[in-house]
């Protein structure tokens, strides 16, 4: 388990969390700024209808470094039109002024309301002055300025070697990453080249956030980014990757357990497949299954949702007479329904909140997991009045 302890930050960056009243009273803009422009690497969304941040913060990370991230929450400028972009870049221009960097070293990130201009006399009020705002050991305020929906901020700290490693996100509701609203950030202390950043994030990227699903729509927003400043000197890059992926699956499991409405984390482990593709889109099935996602708010032992959202991959070669389908250590099929015993245990471990999912396919080596959670009424309850 990677530690969530605040006291445990990288050396050299700043932060800054407040309140813009972009909509309501809470923390809603927010800053982290190393003086030391730092390698960087970030993965985004590939939703076509993507935000302006989104457009803007491909174009800044071109050169690999980065000084500044700038996140406002409640409002995503997204179909904003030319009037959204030219925001996002005043933004930066603004941040960058203020802080005495160039604005293409400033990433830009918004999330929240869909086709709504962003409140920018409130944001450049925001912004004025905020150079001799920033402070060290204010990450936890991060974490929560950039909260939508989400009920509790989220954040992991590690060391590795002389460094550390910080990672922050966000994210309930629109999330099926394909790289919902989701932002992941980690800030690090330790040298490393941006390449090996680059390569390392892409790679821990598909093995958690790309494996997570709440509702199955791809936000127009996604963003994961990751910042190392060097102040601590060069670490084990295979030590570093290992704690970034550690961290990224942990950040990932509580993403899912806080989806809107969510009562239950579903992991969904797939083994035996005949190639990783095959074991992802498998388990990528499960959890995106309305069916079984409503089963398991209202621990129906119904098991054979599950079979169905395997099955429904038709154009993979599987044969259900060779499966195994297993709620926790509880085996509901083997190629054959094993009785009603078998339902009563798993009625029972339905009742949890972590229920884990294993279709042993016996086709192949590969394998994957896959994480989400139940559909409950609230989540139809807040998604029905979002804007309002």
């Amino acid at each position: 388990m990677i530690r969530a302890d605040l006291s445990l930050q990288p050396s050299g960056f700043l932060s800054v969390a407040k309140n813009a009243g972009i909509k309501d009273g809470t923390l809603d803009f927010t800053v982290v700024h190393t003086e030391q422009p730092a390698a960087a690497a970030a993965v985004f969304t590939r939703n076509r209808f993507c935000g302006h941040p989104v457009t803007v913060g491909r174009e800044h990370l071109r050169d690999r470094r980065l000084s500044t991230v700038v996140v406002n929450s409640k409002n995503a400028n997204v179909a904003t039109g030319p009037r959204g972009l030219a925001d996002t870049r005043e933004i930066c221009r603004l941040v960058g002024a203020e802080l005495g960097v160039a604005e293409r070293l400033v990433l830009p990130c918004s999330t929240g309301v869909i086709g709504r201009p962003l409140p920018m006399e409130r944001i450049r009020a925001a912004i004025r002055g905020i150079g001799g705002e920033l402070h060290s050991g204010g990450l936890e305020g991060f974490a929560r300025a950039i909260m939508t929906t989400d009920t509790r901020p989220k954040m992991r700290c590690a060391r590795v070697g002389g460094a550390v490693l910080a990672g922050c996100c966000k994210g309930s509701g629109m999330i099926e990453p394909h790289m919902a609203t989701m932002l992941a950030f980690f800030f690090t202390d330790a040298a490393i080249e941006a390449p090996e950043l680059d390569r390392m994030l892409h790679e821990v990227v598909d093995d958690s956030f790309n494996m997570l699903s709440v509702d199955g729509d791809t936000s127009t927003s996604d963003t994961a980014v990751i910042l190392a400043n060097g102040a601590a000197g060069p670490v084990d890059v295979a030590a570093f990757a290992q704690t970034l992926r550690a961290m990224a699956v942990e950040l990932t499991q509580e993403l899912a357990a806080d989806g809107e409405g969510a009562t239950k984390l579903l992991e969904a482990v797939i083994e035996g497949a005949p190639d990783l593709s095959a074991a992802r889109r498998i388990a990528k099935s499960v959890v995106n299954s309305p069916l079984v996602k409503t089963a398991l708010w209202g621990a129906d032992p119904n098991w054979g949702r599950v079979a169905m959202a395997v099955g429904k991959c038709f154009d993979l070669p599987l044969q259900p007479e060779r499966m195994r389908i297993l709620f926790g250590d509880t085996a509901v099929y083997d190629g054959g329904d094993l009785g009603e015993e078998a339902v009563r245990r798993l009625a029972d471990y339905l009742r949890g909140d972590r229920v884990r999912v294993t279709v042993q396919l016996r086709l192949g080596k590969a394998s994957a997991t896959a994480w989400g959670c139940d559909l409950s009424p609230e989540y139809v309850h807040i998604n029905g009045d979002y804007t309002t």
